[in-house]
């Protein structure tokens, strides 16, 4: 398997040389390019991640970058989250920097969307940050340089039709995300990033990796002139995680080529 990188790692390579970071989701798309870019500036990652086929072949490919393990885990399974957090630090001896990264998409028609479809969008994609602050808040608190980086989207701001439970769960996201930075700091620094749209059909397990296929429209209509790709949300993931970020917490950072600022008339 060879993972695509399309952009260079801007940051210098012993940036989080000696932390170590846990990033859920870390098997495909967002995720992967995010335990890549850690592993690049001297992080030990560990991937928690539910497909255990594309667990496997992440930490596979990635071994030559540094120190990296796989762990399975259903981020809606508080024992799955316990456990991992365990392990990270039973491994590498020490937890710094947790990506939460896990999202999970429905769309239906919010009167066809039945509570069990709603509160299994919830569990993944906002209780489950929950679940991981509530066990890695110790261990990320115990040298006073902790950050926790949390991807919501911008879904939280503004919607596609029948998307209300990705949407709602996003939302809880952003509050979550300042809710944490106000009750851990200044141990743990705690900020997200809400995603515009991101293409990461390149960036998935080898059995379901499809190439980027978009228009000059789809292109054109971001500010900036491109979809974006998993690095840039990857890119910001490294900073927040460093200490160059040492003075931001509580915020959300919209990377989405602009396209929330563009005023758009049918």
């Amino acid at each position: 398997m060879t993972i695509s990188n399309a952009r260079t790692n801007p940051f210098r390579n012993d940036l989080l040389t000696g932390r170590v970071a846990l990033v859920t989701g870390g098997g495909q798309g967002i995720g992967l390019t995010t335990v890549r870019a850690l592993l690049e500036v001297g992080a030990k990652v560990l991937i928690a991640e539910i497909d255990q086929e594309a667990g496997r072949e992440a930490e596979a490919e990635l071994a030559g970058l540094g120190e990296v393990a796989f762990v399975p885990c259903d981020v809606a399974q508080p024992a799955d989250v316990a456990a991992a957090v365990e392990q990270a630090v039973g491994r590498f001896g020490r937890l710094d920097v947790l990506v939460n990264n896990v999202g999970l998409g429905r769309t239906k028609p919010v009167e066809l969307l039945s509570p069990d479809e709603w509160q299994h969008v919830l569990a993944a994609n906002l209780t489950a940050m929950y679940l991981f602050a509530h066990h890695a808040a110790t261990a990320l608190s115990r040298d006073g340089g902790g950050a926790m980086v949390n991807i919501a989207s911008t879904r939280a701001l503004m919607s596609e039709p029948d998307t209300a439970a990705y949407s709602a769960s996003k939302g809880g996201v952003i509050a979550l995300t300042h809710s944490l930075a106000i009750s851990l700091g200044p141990a743990v620094r705690v900020n997200c990033i809400s995603p515009g749209w991101i293409e990461t059909g390149p960036w998935q397990k080898s059995a379901a990796r499809r190439p980027a296929d978009h228009t000059d429209e789809d292109h054109a209509q971001h500010p900036v002139g491109r979809v974006g790709e998993p690095t840039d949300i990857a890119h910001m993931a490294i900073y927040l995680a460093s200490d160059a970020a040492s003075f931001i917490t509580g915020q959300d950072f919209i990377v989405d080529g602009g396209m929330t600022r563009k005023m758009i008339y049918v």
